[in-house]
């Protein structure tokens, strides 16, 4: 019944689709060029599974930060602990917490302690450009991590002089402040940023301090442009609940993540070569109870360094993509030991073209040495083929697989205990696509698979046991994700409206354990749609529905709203979340919040 009504609506939106009047172009998204590849292609002309959240999508998404903001995409699961993604796990296609690699301006910043940590390089969304979100197996373009798929944040580069003020206030003593300033010289540019964003928290011991820090500059730019970044996120944070039973009320948090990037974009006739050198740093303090400092304690710091080159050379066979990445993680903590790892990975791809060029080609593979798992390797081949101008099929196939984090390996708490002896997970993934590209128009369909095995959980066969990680679970997993956008205008006013829709079924076969801390929750049925609409001169809203049907059987739906008014260099907001006060969880048994308002004021110097 609930796939029936999901169905309904699905179809509802279609026929307003199609009665909409006017359809002018919102933005040309097949001119995008798709960076988080050695090939780059236009979004148009890639054969795999990408979705872009454009800026015109963050300044319509009612989202204060991008946990939030990709909770609007279809088979993005974003489980929070929380609010303003204080604490929150990346998940795609029902892969894990540690399955989905999250990337800034091509920069790979898993961390290797373990995968909650990626989120914590989530940026504020006032520096982001766009946001390229790859589904299905992506190993063989990045290596280590990309099981399920990649997120590839791309920042913003200054192109005119500004100076943006910015605050905010609203519920559970929320307050938010920050300034945004570009600056454009001769031969040189630079976007700066700095933000504090405070709250008391919605229920006890939620209460949060966060504070971010972002500069990104270009030098030498009428020549080889050099570009350097620089990213800090410190957050401070009450946990109540977070990571153990919900009695475990009084636990709390504190994370500090650095990220530095050189790179550089160096083009000779058929040739593309891109450096990049990058150092990141996460720092985790976590007390059981922060009411007892001197009790429960876990400390890590992890540095990750690495460089890292990507070429591509076009001949008359094709486009040949290749590179090297070199990476040393350190990890000190006071639970997992001090630790260290090599990881060395060669990437060979070539993308052939038959039948004027309608046909692509492209197979490839990615090696990878680790000091402390050795060798492993992920073949994989994408093939399209244009049946127009506008419409593409297109298939992929590609084996994938994940390195067990330091805390499935060594951690230890009076409950839990980490193994030494785990094996990596490995996958085999399928996908069949097609594509629709016009001005005003886009949509794709993807029928995808996958078979994993080697899985990690936590499981025990007595109730009085610890948990411990094993290799326990051989899962398949299938599924389809759909995704439409239109703009129209109503009198003189662009509107647009997104639909994606995501079915997701898992099997897991011959998992013979008694008690499962992992037991695979995935949305099985994810349903999101936003109209944004614009009826008045300088007034524009936006309305957001997510409906979540989980493996457990759980359902919800959530709106939220936002309402946009510019006067001359001010912009006002509105944004509300949650506005029919739902009851519900995304993960660990943690209530989301009620129905919250968030008052905002901007003013922008040009």
């Amino acid at each position: 019944m609930k796939s029936t009504k999901l169905i309904t609506l699905l179809s509802i939106l279609t026929t307003a689709i199609g009665f909409a009047q006017d359809p002018v172009a919102e933005e040309q998204l097949d001119e995008i060029i798709v960076t988080s590849s050695r090939i780059e292609l236009p979004f148009s002309k890639n054969s795999r599974s990408i979705n872009i959240i454009t800026s015109e999508d963050i300044q319509a998404s009612a989202a204060t930060n991008v946990a939030d903001l990709l909770q609007q995409v279809a088979g993005v699961d974003i489980r929070r602990r929380g609010t303003a993604g204080m604490q929150a796990d990346l998940y795609i296609r029902g892969g894990s917490f540690d399955q989905t690699l999250l990337l800034i301006d091509g920069i790979k910043v898993d961390d290797a302690q373990t995968g909650h940590h990626t989120m914590n390089m989530a940026l504020p969304i006032e520096v982001i450009e766009r946001i390229e979100i790859i589904s299905g197996p992506a190993a063989r373009v990045f290596g280590q991590n990309a099981f399920t798929g990649a997120v590839n944040i791309v920042t913003k580069k200054s192109t005119e002089n500004l100076l943006t003020l910015d605050t905010q206030v609203g519920s559970f003593n929320t307050l938010n402040a920050a300034v945004t300033g570009g600056v454009n010289l001769d031969n040189s540019s630079h976007v700066v940023h700095m933000s504090k964003n405070t709250s008391g928290g919605y229920r006890h011991n939620t209460d949060y301090d966060n504070q971010n820090y972002f500069i990104k500059s270009t030098f030498n730019k009428n020549k080889l442009p050099i570009n350097f970044l620089a990213a800090l996120s410190e957050r401070d944070f009450g946990a109540n609940g977070f990571y153990s039973t919900p009695s475990a009320t009084e636990q709390y948090e504190e994370t500090q993540t650095s990220l530095i990037g050189i790179s550089t974009k160096i083009k000779n006739n058929d040739w593309i070569i891109k450096p990049q050198l990058y150092w990141r740093r996460n720092q985790d303090m976590y007390l059981y109870d922060r009411n007892n400092p001197t009790g429960y304690r876990n400390l890590h710091i992890t540095n990750k360094i690495g460089a890292e080159v990507n070429a591509s050379y076009t001949s008359n066979l094709g486009i040949t993509g290749f590179g090297v990445d070199v990476a040393q993680v350190f990890l000190a903590s006071n639970n997992l030991g001090d630790r260290d790892r090599l990881m060395t990975t060669l990437f060979l791809e070539h993308q052939f073209k038959f039948f004027n060029d309608k046909l692509d080609v492209t197979p490839g593979i990615a090696v990878t040495y680790y000091s402390d798992f050795k060798f492993h390797a992920f073949p994989g081949m994408d093939l399209g083929y244009e049946l127009s101008d506008n419409f593409k099929i297109y298939g992929n196939v590609g084996y994938t697989y994940r390195i067990p984090t330091y805390t499935d390996l060594y951690y230890s708490d009076p409950t839990t205990l980490g193994n030494p002896d785990l094996d990596p997970e490995e996958a085999i993934a399928e996908e069949i696509g097609l594509k629709f590209n016009k001005a005003n128009f886009t949509a794709s369909v993807a029928f995808f698979n996958r078979d994993s095995r080697d899985l990690i959980d936590y499981v025990k066969d007595n109730e009085e046991d610890l948990w411990q990680a094993t290799n326990i679970a051989e899962v398949n997993t299938k599924g389809i994700d759909v995704y439409a956008n239109y703009g129209f205008t109503i009198g003189a006013y662009m509107q647009s409206l997104n639909a994606s829709y995501t079915y997701i079924d898992d099997e897991v076969k011959d998992l013979d354990v008694n008690y499962s801390k992992y037991a695979i929750n995935s949305l099985k049925h994810h349903f999101v749609t936003r109209f944004t609409s614009q009826f008045f001169q300088n007034l524009s809203q936006s309305i957001i529905y997510k409906y979540a049907e989980r493996t457990s059987g759980e359902t919800y739906s959530v709106v939220d709203a936002s309402l946009n008014y510019n006067f001359k260099a001010f912009e006002f907001s509105v944004i509300a979340n949650n506005i029919f006060n739902t009851e519900y969880t995304e993960t660990n048994l943690v209530p989301m919040p009620k129905g919250n308002l968030i008052f905002g004021l901007k003013y922008m110097f040009k």
